[in-house]
């Protein structure tokens, strides 16, 4: 089964956006010289799976960023919606989660890259979150786009590294851990 990978930046207050979707907080950084593990990171996915929101903020970055495939979520976009040079590097498709995680398995995929704020409470809540590297920037923003929301259930996370950096950022990598399934065997007291 694919597995998917958060890599994201919060400010300090929990947001990956101000209120409107914008991100000149995070393009104000001073992080010259800093490697933050990003292209690292990227070389250990197989591709992206972004929602509708973030793939439409992309859109106004000008050229693709991405050299990987990208999987777009949305109930709203069609493939006839892609951009001339987008087609063969973004699908859109109308598929769950798991339903998208199960494609990608078949094609190979085996990290996927889950971006986008409700996308990745959709993978958190269906359980196909591995890790998360979160790199919290140093800024309160008071209102925007959360990045968690309302979750089913608690979501048991262990502690695998904290770096700071001297801009500020600090960035943390969480391993998720997984819920015993009901077939799994109670350990014997002995």
């Amino acid at each position: 089964m694919t597995t998917g990978h958060v890599y994201i930046a919060v400010s300090l207050d929990g947001f990956i956006a101000a209120p409107d979707g914008g991100l000149d907080w995070l393009m104000k950084q001073p992080t010259e010289g800093e490697d933050h593990g990003y292209d690292d990171f990227m070389d250990s996915v197989d591709g992206l799976v972004m929602g509708r929101a973030t793939y439409e903020k992309v859109l106004t970055f000008g050229a693709w960023p991405y050299a990987k495939p990208v999987v777009v979520l949305s109930r709203s976009l069609a493939a006839r919606d892609l951009r001339e040079d987008l087609v063969g590097k973004v699908r859109i498709v109308g598929d769950s989660p798991k339903q998208v995680m199960d494609a990608l398995s078949k094609e190979g995929w085996r990290r996927a890259y889950i971006d986008g704020g409700q996308l990745i409470q959709a993978f958190l809540r269906e359980n196909l979150i591995s890790d998360l590297v979160l790199t919290r920037i140093p800024i309160l923003l008071g209102s925007g786009i959360p990045l968690f929301g309302r979750l089913d259930e608690a979501v048991d996370l262990k502690h695998v590294k904290t770096v700071d950096y001297p801009s500020g950022l600090v960035q943390s990598t969480y391993q998720v851990i997984r819920p015993a399934s009901p077939e799994s065997p109670l350990p014997s007291s002995g």
